[in-house]
C-alpha cells in the first residue's frame, strides 16, 4: 500500500494514496482504500456489496434514463431552448452521485463494461457544461431562470458538491481523467463566483462544502478548501430567502456554526454541513469550530437520535424535532439522514480517534443504510419510521411520490436515496478498517480480508448473526506491530483470546494486541450476542412505557406476519420480567395478549369509557431485524412494544 504524509499533498496524475471518500490534511489517522479490503460474498456486507454493483446500479441508471434526468443533461449539450424540465431542480445530483459509486465500484473491480457506460455518462455531461465551468440543468439557459436567482431553493451549488465528490472516488481509484477535469473546472468557476471577491452567497442545502474540501485535498488545490471555508463561516446570519411556512432553521441559516448546541432544521443539511464543516476545522487547524460541532454531535446523539441511529423526527421539514422528540410512528428518519450521519461520524472518529463515532456508524448502517435497500437492491425505503400503524399497499413499478408508505418503492419523485445508498455501500471497505498512526485497526466487523499498513488480515465471521471473530495474520512486519480492535458499547461481556493466550474479558472500547506477529497468528474477539432489552429514556413521551429489543448491533422488531391469526400488533405486550431468547438472527421474547372491553359508540377513548386492557393469554413473539421488515411483504411493524406491567426503567440503551 503506497501512503502519503498526511500534511503532504502532491497533485495526482495517477491515484498517489488510498482510494478513500475522506482524506484529511492533519490527521494521523485514514481509512482503508476501497482496494484493500475485500469482503466476503457471503458474509452480510458482501452480499449486498455485490448486489448494489450487479443491480442496484444499473437499476438507478435505468431510472434516470427512463424519467428523461439525463436527457436534461442532453438537452443543455445541445443548447436547446428548455420548454419543460423533467424532475426537480436537484435531479443533477443523482446522475453525480450515481458516477461516483460507479467510480468506487470501478475503483474495487475492473468491469469492461461498467467503465464503457461511466465513460459514456461523464461525456454526456462534460458537453453540457458551460465554457466558464457552470454545469446545470435548471437554470443559467433558454429557457430557464438566470443562473443562481435561487440560492435558497434552487440547488445549484449542491447538485455541484456532488459532482466534485464524484471526481474524488475518480482520482483516487484512476487517477485525472474526463470527470476530473470537468470538476476542476466547476470548481474554478465556484471559486470566481463565491470567492472573497465574488457573491456573498451561500446554497440552501449544504453539499458544496463537503466537495469542494475533499476535491481540494484530493488535487492539493487549497483554493477549493479555502472556499468551502468561506461557506461554511457565511452559513447562520439569515441570508437566505426563507419560503412559507419554513424558517431560517430549515437551512441551518439561523445560527453560526460555531455558535450552535444541536442539529437543527432539515436532517440531511445539517448533517452534510457538520460534515463538511468537520473537514475545513480539521484542515485549517481551527480547535473551536471542530470542539463545537463535537458539542453538537454528543447534544443530538444524546437527545434527537432514535435507536437505530436514524436522525429526524419530523415530516414537513424532513428535520430534526425538539429535544427527546422522537415518536416512532412519525419518525422520518430518512435514508439519506444515516448516509450524512455516517459522513459525520466518519469525519470526527479521524479527527479524533474515539470509538464513540465509529459504534454509532454501525448503529446507523446495520439499522438504516442496510434497511433501506431490499434483498434484490431494486426498490429502498425512503423514510425508516419504527412503527407502522397500517400495512402499506404493495409495491409498484412505478413512481412513488411519497417518502413514506410502508413498502420499499423501486424510485420516487425525489430519489436521493437509492443513489445515496450505491455510493455508500459501493464504497463501504473505506469504513471497515483504519491506520492510526502506524496502528491496524479494526472498525467494523465483516467476513473478507483486510489489508491495512503492513498487515494482512483474514477476517472469518458470521457477524451480527454471531459474535465470534476469527482474525488470522495473513502478513506482518518483521517487528512488533499493534492490531487494534473494536468491543463495541454494548459488548459488557466480551473476551479476547491472543496468540498462545487463555480467554480475557475485555471492556467496551478499543483494545489493543501488540506483539511481534508471524503468519498464522491468530486474535479471535467473542462479542458474545445475546438480545437484551432496552428500555427508552423516560423523557420520550411517544414510547414511554415500552421496551425494544436488541441482538448485538441490530435493532429487532415485531411484525404482524409472525403473530397468529386474530392478533394484532395493539395488542401485544411484553413480560420483561423473562429475558430474551435468540433464535437463528433474532429473537423471542414472553409476551400477553392483551384486550380491552366494548366502549359506548361515539365515547372518548378516556376516563371511564376507556377500559383497562386485560391479559387474556400468554404469548411467545417472535422478532426479527428490523434491517429485514417488510421483506416478506406489507405488514404492520413496531420497535417499541409495550410492557406487560406499563413500567419504564432508565436501564442503559447501550451505545446511544
Amino acid at each position: 500500500m503506497t501512503s502519503t504524509s498526511p500534511l503532504t499533498r502532491t497533485p495526482p496524475s495517477t491515484p498517489a494514496s488510498a482510494a478513500v471518500p475522506v482524506d484529511p490534511a492533519r490527521s494521523d489517522r485514514r481509512g482503508a482504500g476501497v482496494d484493500d479490503v475485500r469482503l466476503s460474498p457471503t458474509g452480510f456486507w458482501g452480499r449486498r456489496q455485490l448486489v448494489n454493483g450487479e443491480a442496484t446500479i444499473a437499476h438507478c441508471l435505468d431510472w434516470i434514463e427512463r424519467l428523461d434526468w439525463l436527457e436534461n443533461i442532453d438537452r443543455v449539450a445541445r443548447r436547446e431552448t428548455t420548454v419543460e424540465r423533467a424532475g426537480w431542480q436537484f435531479s443533477d445530483s443523482e446522475i453525480y452521485k450515481l458516477l461516483e459509486a460507479m467510480a468506487w465500484e470501478l475503483g474495487r473491480r475492473d468491469d469492461p463494461a461498467l467503465e464503457a457506460t461511466f465513460a459514456s455518462v461523464v461525456g454526456r455531461v462534460a458537453a453540457a457544461q458551460d465554457d466558464d465551468g457552470y454545469l446545470g440543468t435548471a437554470f443559467g439557459h433558454p429557457g430557464l431562470p438566470e443562473r443562481y436567482s435561487d440560492l435558497g431553493m434552487g440547488h445549484e451549488l449542491y447538485n455541484l458538491g456532488h459532482l466534485l465528490q464524484a471526481a474524488v472516488a475518480r482520482v483516487r481509484t484512476r487517477g485525472e481523467d474526463a470527470l476530473v477535469e470537468v470538476a476542476r473546472r466547476a470548481a474554478d468557476h465556484v471559486c470566481r463566483e463565491f470567492g472573497a471577491d465574488g457573491r456573498d452567497g451561500i446554497c440552501g442545502h449544504p453539499e458544496i462544502e463537503v466537495g469542494l474540501a475533499e476535491f481540494g485535498r484530493a488535487l492539493g488545490e487549497p483554493r477549493y478548501v479555502e472556499q468551502a471555508r468561506l461557506f461554511v463561516d457565511r452559513r447562520g446570519h439569515g441570508s437566505l430567502p426563507v419560503p412559507p411556512l419554513q424558517s431560517a432553521e430549515y437551512f441551518q441559516d439561523d445560527t453560526p456554526v460555531l455558535d450552535a448546541e444541536a442539529l437543527r432544521g432539515h436532517a440531511v443539511r445539517a448533517l452534510y454541513l457538520s460534515a463538511g464543516a468537520v473537514d475545513v476545522a480539521v484542515d485549517g487547524g481551527d480547535d473551536a469550530l471542530l470542539e463545537a460541532l463535537r458539542r453538537q454531535w454528543d447534544h443530538t446523539v444524546e437527545r434527537r437520535t432514535y435507536l437505530t441511529g436514524g436522525m429526524g423526527s419530523r415530516h414537513q421539514d424532513e428535520g430534526f424535532g425538539e429535544d427527546f422528540e422522537l415518536p416512532a410512528d412519525r419518525g422520518y428518519c430518512e435514508t439519506c439522514a444515516g448516509v450524512g450521519s455516517v459522513m459525520f461520524s466518519w469525519r470526527l472518529y479521524l479527527a479524533t480517534g474515539e470509538v464513540r463515532y465509529v459504534d454509532l456508524i454501525e448503529r446507523t448502517l446495520f439499522n438504516v443504510v442496510a434497511t433501506s435497500p431490499a434483498s434484490d437492491g431494486r426498490s429502498f425505503f425512503y423514510a425508516n419510521p419504527l412503527h407502522q400503524r397500517e400495512a402499506g399497499a404493495e409495491s409498484t413499478d412505478g413512481v412513488n411520490t411519497r417518502a413514506e408508505g410502508g413498502t420499499r418503492a423501486p424510485w420516487f419523485e425525489v430519489s436521493c436515496c437509492p443513489t445515496n445508498v450505491a455510493r455508500t455501500l459501493a464504497s463501504l471497505p473505506a469504513y471497515v478498517a483504519a491506520l492510526d498512526g502506524d496502528t491496524a485497526v479494526l472498525l467494523q466487523y465483516a467476513d473478507g480480508r483486510v489489508h491495512i499498513g503492513d498487515v494482512l488480515l483474514d477476517v472469518q465471521t458470521r457477524y451480527p448473526d454471531d459474535g465470534v471473530i476469527r482474525i488470522e495474520i495473513l502478513d506482518a512486519p518483521a517487528h512488533e506491530s499493534t492490531v487494534r480492535l473494536r468491543v463495541p458499547a454494548w459488548a459488557n461481556d466480551a473476551h479476547l483470546v491472543e496468540p498462545d493466550s487463555d480467554a480475557r474479558p475485555v471492556e467496551p472500547g478499543w483494545v489493543d494486541v501488540r506483539r511481534r506477529f508471524t503468519a498464522g497468528d491468530v486474535i479471535t474477539l467473542d462479542l458474545r450476542i445475546t438480545p437484551r432489552f432496552t428500555f427508552p429514556d423516560p423523557r420520550v413521551d411517544a414510547v414511554r412505557g415500552t421496551v425494544a429489543v436488541e441482538r448485538g448491533p441490530l435493532v429487532l422488531c415485531l411484525e404482524s406476519v409472525d403473530l397468529p391469526d386474530g392478533v394484532t400488533i395493539d395488542d401485544v405486550a411484553v413480560d420483561t420480567t423473562a429475558a430474551p431468547v435468540a433464535t437463528i438472527d433474532g429473537a423471542t421474547v414472553s409476551g400477553v395478549v392483551v384486550t380491552s372491553g366494548e366502549r359506548a359508540p361515539g365515547a372518548l377513548p378516556y376516563g371511564a369509557n376507556a377500559e383497562t386492557p386485560t391479559p387474556t393469554s400468554d404469548l411467545d413473539i417472535a422478532l426479527v431485524p428490523y434491517h429485514r421488515w417488510a421483506e416478506r411483504g406489507p405488514a404492520t411493524m413496531r420497535v417499541f412494544i409495550p410492557t406487560a406491567d406499563g413500567r419504564n426503567t432508565t436501564a442503559a440503551t447501550d451505545g446511544r
